[in-house]
């Protein structure tokens, strides 16, 4: 069972800021960046498979991603100039004093996820082509938050130095492919701005709330969470990766459509059906150009009906199936499985903690509360494959009282 400890981890990154002592036009969240990481370490991956026929780790890439969020959460205090120098003279009392503070909420996870997470900070050569491909993705992150910040203030103290760093990082992985390819600033660059661009739009957009997130951080929250869910029905590898990365980009076309709110979509019949509709239009005719078209079955796979059971099964998609089926059954690379229905429910279960909190926080406006209680009594006796969500759910049931 997922522990409480672990998501509320993971909800903090949403209120940590980043890039606080320069003129920001914008909030730059770590929720947000890491969520953006992930995307682009995506594009690098599939670059690095494609076109120099390299070997990926996909789990690792996944375990590797979650492995380094937890760990920059719990050193969120200190400045990322102050914590590079201390990690490469104090990096294993920081490792050390970081598992030992995880350790309650990580050692029932499967996957060998605890022991994982130990090898992959301690041992330089477990997994070294997915963490360079991380660690890539992470400064080509940073950099892309950068450019909006020196735009904003060019002249301000150091800030040549930070710009040097950044580039000098970035130059150390261009044999990377995809890490050209992006630098490039074409097609593929399109693509990460686009995601990048989910930053600018708010979730919840009719109520204030604390703390506000974005499109982006949320999509990450439910790729995280559906990892979890993953482990806990002891997934198939092709299992974890389509429900990981069909999580990731679940609000994608939302970059086009912007983020329409439920009630807006259940005010009419059959307007959440047009939406749906407009955004795979969407999608296939902005989003889709700026990846290699070898991507655009997988994309279109994760997206069209993205809540719904669903396998390939003699190259025919075959859609509607029981949470039975897709754990007894369907449970074989050979089908590449994704789990709609428990993706759509972290979805529902990422608004309601977004919910909580900010009522928590004092900001009870009637959406909120609404929202909360709808999403609740929808989910209060709900058990998906081997999921409890009501038991989810109820972990949160005192944040608004």
């Amino acid at each position: 069972m997922i522990k409480k400890g672990l998501i509320d981890k993971i909800h903090e990154a949403a209120s940590i800021e980043r890039w606080n002592d320069y003129v920001r036009p914008i909030k730059f969240t770590e929720l947000s960046k890491q969520a953006h990481k992930m995307a682009i370490a995506y594009v690098i991956a599939k670059f690095e498979e494609q076109d120099k026929q390299v070997k990926i780790d996909w789990h690792k890439i996944i375990q590797g991603g979650i492995f380094e969020f937890l760990h920059r959460v719990m050193l969120t205090d200190i400045k990322p100039p102050v914590f590079h120098r201390m990690m490469k003279t104090k990096g294993k009392e920081l490792n050390a004093w970081v598992l030992k503070n995880l350790d309650s909420d990580l050692k029932e996870v499967n996957f060998n996820f605890l022991e994982n997470f130990k090898l992959y900070f301690y041992e330089r050569d477990y997994a070294y082509t997915e963490k360079r491909i991380l660690k890539a993705a992470h400064y080509l992150a940073t950099n892309w938050e950068f450019k909006i910040i020196y735009h904003s203030c060019p002249n301000i103290y150091g800030i040549e130095n930070t710009r040097q760093e950044i580039e000098n990082e970035i130059e150390d992985h261009f044999d990377i492919i995809g890490v050209q390819k992006i630098s490039l600033g074409k097609k593929s660059f399109g693509f990460v701005d686009l995601c990048g661009q989910l930053r600018f739009q708010k979730r919840w957009a009719n109520s204030p709330r604390i703390p506000k997130t974005d499109v982006l951080g949320h999509m990450l929250i439910v790729a995280f969470l559906s990892y979890f869910c993953s482990a806990e029905n002891n997934a198939c590898e092709k299992r974890v990766y389509n429900n990981f990365f069909c999580a990731l980009f679940h609000d994608l076309p939302e970059v086009l459509t912007r983020d329409i709110i439920s009630p807006i979509k259940s005010s009419v019949e059959g307007l959440d059906e047009i939406i749906h509709e407009y955004e795979l239009l969407q999608l296939e005719q902005k989003i889709l150009p700026l990846i290699p078209y070898s991507w655009h079955k997988e994309i279109n796979y994760f997206l069209n009906d993205q809540f719904q059971n669903k396998i390939i099964e003699e190259g025919k998609i075959v859609k509607g199936l029981s949470n039975d089926d897709m754990e007894n059954k369907y449970n074989k690379d050979i089908f590449s499985p994704i789990d709609g229905e428990i993706i759509r429910a972290c979805d529902h279960f990422s608004a309601f903690i977004e919910a909580s909190i900010s009522i928590a926080h004092g900001i009870k406006s009637h959406h909120l509360i609404d929202a909360r209680k709808q999403l609740y009594e929808r989910y209060k006796n709900k058990q998906i494959s081997n999921i409890n969500f009501g038991q989810l759910f109820d972990f949160f049931t005192d944040e608004a009282t």
